[in-house]
Parts: structure tokens; C-alpha cells; sequence
């Protein structure tokens, strides 16, 4: 791919180094040498780390590879329910609180780790009594609550796979989802809360259901207590099943290659994959990946705001909190409601530490100014985390100085449904880039290559890959391996992440976009996030996407939807000036030559821009699977 303008830096040369404070109090103070072990010995290092948690039976080997399929910890026994519950209990440390659930409304409900045990012991007995077995599938449709990590953990407790679907898709969508896993069952409700308003799930979840009849039962938790299981005996309510089933529920014992939960992920066609996740590798690199990420320590209030139903959810809401001991808080709701600052209020009336957001939570937390957060005691926060998509470098600084008080470091994390657990990061204890991920988590070699495998000089934007299996990776696409083998297989046997990136001179990595969502203007190829960064740069827009549309000299040309700041007027000499901003920081070649102001851009529900909805509707084209898009 060619280089246009030095591969833009956009601005993003400058390094920030952390507190001393936050350096002393790291796990990892040198991050150079322990990368330089693991690579050398990938094995022992990640043996080391699966010490830290409990096993029945220890494995014989720590990995087995036949490209591209691995195997680790291989004959090694386990339960993650086991390492996120009974085993803090057993050292003393049972009552304190797993989870603070917080709804819009400042309704509050707090959990110990003994009591959480209590509640998934008592739900996996009613599970048995319902004659699920270990292997079988669960579809949990849910808001985000305690539980709904009650149900998970009580499916793994048994070696129930779980299937979870964010409680935002539409009958459709779930249906498929339901069908694809074969569930047997589904755990839902009767509704989720959102901008002050009930949103019914359970008639979503009958209407996904009314024609497949292998679901044996609709499990669900009646907020209200409207006795909306008594219609039918294959409906069951949740607490009653709890409460009748209270008791001891031996943890099964898991192989550590035994299925922990199938997830659901959109590719650019909007055809979902059933990404499957197994027990002990997963456990192990979820654990060890938010301990050292988020540095955590036994005294920290956590805060991720993720859904659980998306693998930032599964991997940091539910389970890397528990195995690590700590106390998280889940929320249910929006950002901005019932008013912008209420996040931060939070932040403040709980005292959190360590707080994990997506970037596009952050720009529209932005618009609002910066007076929001500055009402309210931010002192607590010593880690601020970004996930979910590439974090342009004015939502980093204005993250960087109106949240964390430029005394927090910021680990932008890169990673995917797919892999389970963070890949590319900075740790606490390491210089920032803001604007670029930063360096490989241990034992990852990652590249930058072109189509044929070849790496790339530095700061030249190509494919993101992986060259070495890592265990929290997925195994398969449930009832598709073809589709497996593919994300090994693309590139010279390399696992190909479909993300385009660069590497700098200093090793940092920047991750410009996903593959599909390059643009070709004039031969150059240009990263839609480098274009719509540069956008963001302007002092009055919170948010940009962009597309290339046809152009008969060029090939494409770049047109861009831009959100404004609130307050800030449309008119045709701020589109100037955002054409001129992208001049000065990209040059010429990216000016977007068509700019349309919009109230909002089209996103999925985990906060990703669908520039191909927008690429649709210019076009004229079929839109195709909408059943991501966020309403």
C-alpha cells in the first residue's frame, strides 16, 4: 500500500509517560523485558500464569498446535466458576461485594462473592432439574444486571454452553441466533430499561421462538411480578427456580478444551459467526490480560461499560473481574441519561479506579463540554480504558485531560470477539501514543504485512496480523469450520484480524480501520479513520464518518457525515473549514469533497459506525442485514 503524506501521523508521535505512582503500583515495571520472555519461551510463560488459578487436574501439555487448530492445556481440569467464585470464598473473602448494579434511576443492588455462589448454585440446580446437561446450549437475553451474570455463571457452572444476545436485537436477529446454537433453552425478561422508558424482551424472544419447537423452556426473570410464566408450563420464572432450588451445586469438572460459550459477531456482510470460546485458555488469558491491563488489585472498584452481550462484556464485566477478585460495577442504561454527567456521578459516588469505555461513548459524552465532568471528584480513577473501535487522538486527549485529570494513563486495547481477550495494548507502567494502540500484549508476535505476507516498513498501513497462537483465542465457528480455517488461512498462514494498521519506528502500533473500509482516491489508499480523525480535529465536530463514492477521474471520492457540538450551526464556511483542517493534517488527497451535517451517525449496538449503511443509502443499494444497527 502506498505511502501518502509520511503514512499521516496524525499527531500521534508524542509519547506520555505515566505517573510515578501508577508505575510503582504496576504488576509489570518493564514491559521490554518480560515481552522479550515470553516470546522466548511462550509456553512456560502462560504455564506460570495458569498456576494462579485453581485446576482439579493439572495438564499434561500447554500446547498442542496443528495449524491452525490449538489446543491448550491440554488434559488439564477446571471450572471458571470455580476461579471467580469459590476460590476467593475459600480464602476468607466471601463477603466482599462482586457487583454493584446501578440502574438509570439510581436504583441500587450490591452482591457479595458468597452470595453471588448462592444464586448460581441455586440457578444451575434449577437448570439440572430443567434436564439440561453438560454440552447443551442456553440463549440468554437479558439487560445488563446481576442476573444476568447469574445465568452465565450458572451455565458454566454445569458446562452448559451459553449463547448471550445483547438485549437490544430484534426478533429476527435472535431467531437466527437461537436456531443457529440449537438452544434448548432461553433465559430472558420481561424488560430492560432504557432512557427512562421499559423496553419489552420477552415478546421479542416469544415471537423469535414461536416456530422452533425444540425450546424446551422461556426461564424469565419477572421484574414486575407479573406472573407472566403462569400461561404455559414451559415458561418458568427465574427467582422462583432460584428460591426452590437453593443448595450446593458441585462444579463441573471441565476439560480445559470443553465449550464455554458461543458468541455472535457481524462480518462487513452483517451474516452473523458463532465464534466458539472454550474454558481454560479463555480463563487463564482473560484473567492474566486484565490483571496486568488494568493493573488490578484486591481494593479496586472496577467499572467496564460494556453490554454483556458483547465479549467485552463476557471477558471484562463477568468473567476477568471474578477470577481476579474484585468489585465491579454494572450498569443498566445510556450515557446521557437521565442527564449527561451521570456516569461521572458515579464514577464519583462509588469511587472507581479502573474504567473501561468505547470511544464512541466518549465523543458523545464530548459534545455536552467539558464543564459536565469537571462538577464532579474524578480522583479516584487511576486507569481509563478504551475498547471497541480505534480512538481518534482528540477523544484521547479530551479523555486524557477532562477525565483522567492528566494524572490517569489511558490503555487503548485492541482485540476482537475473536481473540477473546486483549492483544495489542499499552500497559500502565509504559509510555502513550495517544492515537495508537501500543505494542503487543506478551507472547503476541503481531506484523503489519501486505497481501502476500510481506512485512512492511515502518509507518506504512497494511494487514494486521498474528503469527502465534494465543489461548483465549476462538476454536471454530459453531457449524462452520471453513469459515475458521479462512482467518488462518487468507494470509500465509498467519491469522488475518481483517484490520488495516501501521507500526511506527518505536514499535507502536496504530489500527487505521478494518480492511473493507478503505478508501482508493486517485491510487492512494486511505484509511477511513485517518480521514475522519483528521475531521474530528476541527474544534466544533464531535464525530465523523466517511465513504468513498464513485468519481470517474479518480476512482473514488470522499464524502463525509459529520456530527457538530452542541449548539454549533451547519453552514457552508464550516464545511471550508473542516475541508481545510483535513488539508493541513493529511493534505490534499483526503479533503472530503462532499460533507452532509447529521444528528447521528448509524451504528451498531455495541457503538461500531456502519459506514456501510451510509455507503448503502448514498449509493442506492441494498442496505442488506440491519439486524446490528442500533435504533
Amino acid at each position: 500500500m502506498s505511502n501518502y503524506k509520511d503514512e499521516v501521523h496524525l499527531k500521534v508521535q508524542e509519547k506520555i509517560y505515566p505517573p510515578e505512582d501508577i508505575v510503582k503500583r504496576a504488576w509489570i515495571k518493564d514491559y521490554d523485558e518480560v515481552y522479550k520472555r515470553s516470546i522466548e519461551d511462550r509456553e512456560g510463560f502462560w504455564a506460570e500464569v495458569a498456576e494462579e488459578l485453581h485446576w482439579f487436574r493439572k495438564w499434561d501439555k500447554v500446547l498442542e498446535w496443528n495449524f491452525p487448530y490449538a489446543k491448550w492445556f491440554v488434559g488439564g481440569k477446571t471450572n471458571i466458576t470455580y476461579n471467580a467464585l469459590d476460590r476467593h470464598i475459600k480464602n476468607g473473602k466471601g463477603d466482599k461485594i462482586a457487583y454493584i448494579y446501578v440502574d438509570e434511576d439510581g436504583n441500587e443492588e450490591k452482591v457479595t462473592y458468597s452470595e453471588l455462589l448462592e444464586k448460581v448454585n441455586a440457578l444451575a440446580n434449577g437448570l439440572k432439574r430443567l434436564g439440561l446437561k453438560k454440552g447443551d446450549r442456553v440463549s440468554i437475553y437479558m439487560p445488563n444486571s446481576i442476573e444476568a451474570v447469574v445465568s452465565m455463571l450458572a451455565c458454566a457452572r454445569i458446562g452448559v454452553i451459553h449463547s448471550v444476545v445483547f438485549a437490544g436485537f430484534s426478533e429476527g436477529a435472535l431467531h437466527m441466533r437461537i436456531d443457529d446454537a440449537k438452544a434448548s433453552a432461553v433465559i430472558t425478561a420481561t424488560y430492560t430499561k432504557r432512557r427512562g422508558r421499559k423496553i419489552p424482551l420477552l415478546p421479542t424472544v416469544e415471537k423469535a421462538i414461536k416456530d422452533l419447537d425444540y425450546i424446551k423452556n422461556v426461564i424469565v426473570w419477572d421484574r414486575d411480578k407479573e406472573g407472566v410464566t403462569d400461561k404455559d408450563d414451559k415458561y418458568v420464572d427465574l427467582n422462583r427456580l432460584i428460591e426452590e432450588n437453593k443448595g450446593e451445586c458441585s462444579p463441573e469438572e471441565m476439560d480445559s478444551e470443553d465449550p464455554l460459550f458461543i458468541l455472535y459477531t457481524s462480518g462487513t456482510t452483517g451474516k452473523p459467526k458463532g465464534v466458539l470460546h472454550t474454558t481454560g485458555g479463555y480463563m487463564v488469558n482473560t484473567y492474566y490480560t486484565a490483571k496486568i491491563v488494568f493493573d488490578l488489585h484486591e481494593d479496586d472498584i472496577y467499572w467496564c461499560t460494556a453490554d454483556i452481550g458483547w465479549i467485552t462484556g463476557h471477558s471484562y464485566i463477568v468473567y476477568a473481574p471474578l477470577t481476579n477478585g474484585v468489585t465491579s460495577v454494572i450498569m443498566e442504561g445510556v450515557p446521557v441519561y437521565p442527564h449527561p454527567g451521570i456516569w461521572w456521578e458515579y464514577v464519583d459516588k462509588y469511587r472507581v479506579n479502573i474504567f473501561y469505555t468505547a470511544p464512541t461513548a466518549i465523543r458523545m459524552l464530548m459534545r455536552f463540554g467539558d464543564e459536565i465532568p469537571a462538577k464532579y471528584d474524578l480522583s479516584s480513577l487511576r486507569i481509563l480504558g478504551s475498547v471497541g473501535e480505534p480512538i481518534n487522538p482528540e477523544a484521547w486527549h479530551w479523555y486524557y485531560e477532562h477525565i483522567g485529570r492528566k494524572r490517569c494513563v489511558i490503555v487503548d486495547t485492541w482485540w476482537q470477539t475473536e481473540t477473546g481477550s486483549h492483544m495489542i495494548t499499552t500497559i500502565p507502567s509504559y509510555p502513550m501514543k495517544p492515537g495508537k494502540a501500543g505494542k503487543p500484549f506478551f507472547t503476541i508476535e503481531a506484523a503489519v504485512v501486505d497481501k502476500n505476507g510481506n512485512e512492511l516498513p515502518p509507518n506504512t498501513v497494511g494487514y494486521l496480523v498474528i503469527k502465534n497462537p494465543w489461548p483465549s483465542m476462538l476454536r471454530t465457528c459453531w457449524g462452520n469450520p471453513e469459515r475458521y480455517e479462512k482467518y488462518w488461512k487468507e494470509i500465509d498462514n498467519v491469522y488475518n484480524a481483517d484490520d488495516l494498521a501501521s507500526i511506527d519506528e518505536d514499535g507502536y502500533i496504530m489500527i487505521v480501520g478494518r480492511a473493507d473500509d478503505v478508501l482508493s482516491v486517485a491510487g492512494h489508499r486511505i484509511g477511513t479513520m485517518e480521514v475522519e480523525s483528521a475531521i474530528v480535529e476541527h474544534p466544533d465536530v464531535v464525530e465523523a464518518a466517511v465513504i468513498g463514492k464513485p468519481d470517474p477521474i479518480k476512482g473514488q471520492k470522499i464524502k463525509a457525515f459529520v456530527v457538530l457540538k452542541v449548539g454549533v450551526e451547519p453552514s457552508d464556511q464550516l464545511k471550508k473549514e473542516i475541508q481545510n483542517t483535513v488539508r493541513e493534517i493529511l493534505g490534499p488527497i483526503a479533503i472530503p469533497e462532499e460533507i452532509d451535517f447529521v444528528d447521528k451517525l448509524p451504528k451498531t449496538r455495541s457503538g461500531k459506525i456502519m459506514r456501510r449503511v451510509l455507503r448503502a443509502q448514498e449509493l442506492g443499494l441494498e442496505v442488506g442485514d440491519l439486524s446490528t444497527l442500533e435504533d
